[in-house]
Order: C-alpha cells, then sequence, then structure tokens
C-alpha cells in the first residue's frame, strides 16, 4: 500500500512539475536548434517581466505586428529592417527583440551588435512563448487582444493560447 502511495505521489508530482514549464521538450529543441550559435543571450518570459527600463524591439513583419504585439513594443520588421527605426535608441539601451519563436529576433540582434548596441537580448521563445504563459498583447490602437499572428500554419502549432491569426 506504501509503494502505491509513493508511485501515486510521485506521478502526481511530475504531472504538476511539467504544468509548471510549459515550453514542450520539442519546442525547446526546435529553439534551442534556431538559435544554434547565437551571439545574442536571451532572457525568459520571467526575466523580461522583471526587468525596467527595456526597449522591446518586434522584429516581425508590420502585418503581424498589426495583429498583436507586447505592450509598448515598437515594430523594426526584419526583411526590411534599417537602422533608421532605431537611430533615437541609446547604444546603452536595453534591448529586448523579439518575433514569432525567435528566429528573426536573433538575426536582429545580431545587426544591432555588430552596430554598437551593447546590450541586446532575445525573448527565448519570443512572442509565442509571450503568450503560451497567459501574458497580455495588444493590437495596433494598443487594446487588448486575444489575437496572435501565427506566422504559418506549420508555425502556429507552437502557439497554445490566443486566437491564431493567418493573414
Amino acid at each position: 500500500m506504501k509503494i502505491r502511495l509513493f508511485l501515486l505521489s510521485l506521478a502526481t508530482s511530475a504531472s504538476t512539475l511539467s504544468m509548471a514549464q510549459p515550453a514542450s521538450k520539442a519546442y525547446r529543441t526546435l529553439l534551442s536548434t534556431l538559435y544554434g550559435n547565437s551571439t545574442v543571450p536571451t532572457v525568459t518570459v520571467l526575466q523580461l517581466k522583471k526587468m525596467t527600463n527595456v526597449v522591446l524591439l518586434d522584429t516581425r513583419e508590420k502585418k503581424e505586428f498589426n495583429v498583436s504585439h507586447l505592450p509598448n513594443a515598437r515594430w523594426v520588421g526584419y526583411d526590411d529592417f534599417t537602422f533608421e527605426r532605431v537611430k533615437d535608441i541609446p547604444k546603452t539601451a536595453t534591448i529586448v527583440a523579439y518575433c514569432s519563436v525567435g528566429y528573426r529576433s536573433d538575426k536582429v540582434g545580431d545587426k544591432l551588435k555588430a552596430a554598437g548596441y551593447g546590450n541586446v537580448h532575445n525573448l527565448y521563445g519570443s512572442l509565442f512563448e509571450w503568450v503560451n504563459q497567459g501574458n497580455p498583447v495588444v493590437d495596433s490602437s494598443g487594446k487588448p487582444t486575444n489575437r496572435v499572428h501565427g506566422f504559418s500554419r506549420p508555425w502556429g502549432i507552437w502557439l497554445h493560447r490566443g486566437e491564431k491569426v493567418y493573414d
């Protein structure tokens, strides 16, 4: 009887522990592969929430940003990213870039670092992880929304919360 209770307790603990870690092993493996040889350090959602005086840069396409984005984020793009969009940001500022899962923001982060921005970070899991952990996003008018651009249907499988939007 004691063994059964122990096993039941162990199974319950493992189940609770896995729920506390929202990113699946497959998702963490994907992110590890995407970030590969990155020179841009990552910050977790929890770390970002504790940071102050942060400049949030959304590196997705404008149509994705318009659906929803992190509160107070500014759009800088990816395919058409230019330094003109960040010229007013001091090179000493703490910057956290994000996209859907972190690949595009990592690449923009590399460009920012190469241009002399010394405190650049990539949000681990990016917008998908932010939303998956139950954090708010806002639409183009700054109002809270449940809608999230899923980038594409294959990538959208990593988004578990919110209403997925594809163009």
